[in-house]
């Protein structure tokens, strides 16, 4: 898959409230990700996420809004690692700054003034689901 995944699709609408109560909203299909690829997902309220599924199968899900370059491009960023006191944690570069940010929780390694919007995540059914906060 390459470029904007748009919800358009009856299967991606916003889904029932599931076990946990909560609206999630399906944003494709977990067959679509590529490992170490980013893919960004226009929101129905118009906002964008960005999708990073790492090989391991752990699954991100982002802003795609850069805080610092102010631009749609997260989900072009670099995937990556960097070991915080002696963890190996996943991380996205951002493709214009190359500001470098935790993806579990959008912390900024480069910057202390910068944090990336996280979004909690999940695939139930095979179909990727993002929670808008």
């Amino acid at each position: 898959m390459t470029g904007m995944t748009l919800i358009e699709s009856p299967a991606a609408r916003p889904t029932d409230a599931s076990h946990d109560g909560l609206d999630w909203i399906a944003a494709c299909h977990l067959t679509q990700l590529e490992p170490l690829w980013g893919e960004a997902v226009l929101l129905p309220d118009g906002s964008q996420a960005a999708l990073f599924l790492l090989p391991d199968g752990r699954l991100f899900a982002t802003d795609n809004f850069d805080p610092e370059a102010h631009a749609m491009v997260m989900s072009r960023g670099l995937v990556g690692t960097r070991t915080v006191d002696g963890a190996i944690r996943p991380t996205i570069a951002s493709p214009l700054h190359k500001d470098v940010y935790d993806l579990e929780t959008g912390r900024c390694y480069t910057s202390a003034h910068l944090a990336l919007p996280t979004l909690p995540v999940r695939v139930r059914a095979g179909v990727v689901e993002l929670r808008k906060s």
